[in-house]
């Protein structure tokens, strides 16, 4: 019997990915663990393995091939004994025959719904009418004169996409419900169109504004002289980054807090800890064991000041505030096409050393889309940092489920003033982000002043 191969979802959010290579070709033997093909993700490569043993009758997908849905069909196995050419021939099929039904059944409800409604009673007059129930398979949609109007899901949708205003149809359904033989009545009257705001304003109330549309594609390229430009189609790593901006910004209410941190204490520290660093040999030579970079002791403070401040060590769902236990923060790193968050894990209980050298790998893996989904999903705070661009501040974008992000800009010198006298301090301004509903103003300022004196007190890091 053929055995089909499907697209495999490689992180539980995963909804499609490109079939980038094939590792096998039609008439190649396989065996369960054998690595078939390569598939990208929105922001990783990753191998997918053989999990049955037999011959590649049939690649239904190209290599190259972009969005392929998940469990959609993109080979076909021969199992032991059977003809290869037999098996490329009726493998799928089983899967379309599952399908069908669903399909078939999914169209006979849809039918035996608007069959169930009248196509025309006649409607009551408004002092006959009868009060409307709370509900008739349908929401109530308010109308512009505060009355409550109910319609059927497939006549909502219907007269969504059509721009009608549902309120402004007669329904003919039971007790006037709106059905969708109203709705497209009156698209083919071409009436019944949104209500004017006006009508609103006889109504007693300002109608709430709908959310602004985006500009359409056709659009935006009618605003450029043709030749000016060129079309560079979106990867799905930069559909999942404007999808995912898109869903912090309009769902997490931000709120942001700024602070300056001296560093000199910092620098010098990490000057000595670097010094003091033993050597080790290595395929190139003798090198240090490790090298700490600033991002990785900031990393380490903000893990820190998270175990001093539990509260805000938090993720928030609609039923409970998630608590964490320990401090895995993400850290954002450029790469070609985007960014990536990988995790450090624990960096409450990882030394500076561990922190560092584990940072290298995830950057290096993260640059070459090598990085697993449990390396850069999940985690409870993040840290973005620009200071190596020069930028002195900013206000990063929290990452869901994280209810905080710290923005590092750069440190420099600057004119302090110290008991009174004008000195000079290397001072370095950071911006912490907030999700305000689990994270409040004065437990962010907690947060973001224990960060401030871990930076400025660092030996604390090393206990």
């Amino acid at each position: 019997m053929p055995i089909n191969i499907t697209m495999p979802a490689l992180s539980p959010t995963m909804e499609e990915g490109n079939l980038a290579k094939w590792l096998v070709k039609e008439g190649d033997h396989v065996s369960p663990g054998d690595v078939i093909a390569e598939i990208e993700t929105d922001k990783a490569t990753m191998e997918v393995e053989a999990v049955d043993e037999g011959t590649v009758a049939r690649i239904v997908v190209p290599a190259g091939t972009e969005g392929v849905k998940v469990n959609a069909l993109i080979a076909v196995l021969a199992g032991e004994g059977e003809d290869a050419a037999a098996a490329a021939k009726s493998g799928g099929d089983s899967a379309a025959k599952t399908e069908a039904p669903k399909a078939e059944t999914a169209k006979q409800e849809t039918t035996k719904t608007e069959a169930a409604a009248p196509k025309a009673e006649p409607a009551a007059s408004p002092a006959a009418a009868p009060k409307q129930p709370a509900a008739l398979n349908g929401a109530a949609v308010p109308s512009a004169g505060g009355e409550r109007v109910f319609a059927s899901p497939l006549a909502r949708r219907i007269a969504k996409d059509a721009g009608v205003d549902v309120s402004s149809i007669k329904g003919t359904g039971p007790h006037g419900r709106v059905v969708k033989a109203d709705v497209e009545a009156a698209i083919a009257g071409g009436g019944a169109k949104t209500a004017a705001p006006a009508a609103a304003a006889q109504a007693g109330g300002a109608t709430p504004a709908a959310a602004p549309k985006p500009m359409s594609d056709e659009a935006v390229l009618k605003l450029f002289e043709p030749g000016s430009y060129e079309l560079v189609p979106h990867d799905n790593m930069r559909k999942t980054i404007a999808r995912r901006l898109v869903e912090a910004k309009s769902t997490i209410p931000h709120f942001y807090l700024t602070i300056d941190c001296e560093l000199d204490a910092l620098l010098k520290l990490r000057t000595e800890l670097n010094a003091a660093a033993p050597v080790k040999k290595t395929e190139k030579g003798e090198a240090a064991a490790y090298k700490l970079s600033v991002n990785d002791m900031i990393i380490k403070a903000m893990a820190l000041a998270l175990k001093e401040v539990p509260e805000a060590n938090v993720s928030w769902t609609e039923s409970a505030m998630v608590r964490h236990s320990h401090a895995d923060v993400g850290v954002a790193v450029s790469i070609p096409g985007g960014l990536i968050t990988p995790i450090v894990r624990r960096a409450d209980e990882k030394t500076l050393s561990v922190i560092s050298n584990e940072m290298k790998d995830l950057a290096k893996r993260a640059r070459e889309r090598k990085l697993k989904p449990e390396e850069y999903q999940g985690g409870t705070t993040a840290v973005s940092n620009l200071g190596m661009f020069g930028v002195k501040d900013f206000a990063a974008v929290i990452n869901p489920p994280h209810a905080t992000i710290l923005a590092v800009g750069a440190g420099e010198q600057r004119a302090v003033v110290k008991n009174g006298e004008i000195k000079i301090a290397t001072m370095m301004s950071v911006t912490l982000s907030t999700d305000h509903r689990a994270v409040d103003g004065a437990l962010g300022a907690e947060l973001i002043g224990a960060f401030k004196r871990i930076v400025e007190n660092p030996m604390a890091m090393l206990v």
